[in-house]
C-alpha cells in the first residue's frame, strides 16, 4: 500500500513530531513542580538527554512515548502495516539507544526512571507523580512506570 500523502506533506507531518515538551512530559513536569520538586529540562550533557533531571537526587527521568519506544504489552505500541522493513529496524535502534543511555547514566553514577506515556494520562498523572516523588527520596537505582 502506498502512502496517502505526497512526500512533502509526509515530511512536514513527521517534522512536526515533537522531541520535547510533549503533553505527557508537560503533565509530569507540572505535577512534580506542584509537589515542590524542582528539575532541569532537556539536559544535553547527560547521556540520552533525559526529559527531567533532579541534580539534588542525582536522578534522570525519561518520558517515553509508547509507540516510538515500543512499550511492551501496550496497545499504543502498534506497528504500522506498511513499510515494516523501515519501521522495525527504526524501532530496534530506538530501543538500543535507550538501553545504551540508561547504562551510560548508571556508569556515571546517576539513577534513572522511565515513565511511559500511558502512565501519564490526566487521570493517572497524580499517582505517577507521587510514585516518582517517593522514588526520588529513596536510594533505589531504577524505576519504570507502569
Amino acid at each position: 500500500m502506498t502512502d496517502v500523502y505526497d512526500a512533502a506533506t509526509r515530511s512536514r507531518t513527521m517534522a512536526a513530531v515533537k522531541g520535547r515538551d510533549t503533553s505527557p512530559e508537560l503533565r509530569l513536569r507540572r505535577a512534580m513542580h506542584s509537589k515542590g520538586l524542582r528539575h532541569r529540562v532537556d539536559v544535553r550533557a547527560l547521556p540520552g538527554r533525559p526529559d527531567l533531571v533532579y541534580p539534588r537526587f542525582r536522578a534522570a527521568v525519561f518520558v517515553h512515548g509508547c509507540f516510538w519506544h515500543r512499550h511492551p504489552g501496550c496497545p499504543r505500541a502498534t506497528t504500522p502495516a506498511t513499510r515494516t522493513d523501515y519501521w522495525l529496524p527504526k524501532f530496534e535502534r530506538t530501543r538500543e539507544r535507550d538501553a545504551r543511555a540508561l547504562a551510560e547514566l548508571k556508569a556515571l553514577g546517576w539513577r534513572a526512571a522511565v515513565i511511559w506515556e500511558c502512565a501519564l494520562t490526566p487521570r493517572q498523572t497524580p499517582a505517577t507523580a507521587e510514585t516518582l516523588a517517593a522514588w526520588l527520596a529513596t536510594e533505589s537505582p531504577a524505576l519504570e512506570l507502569p
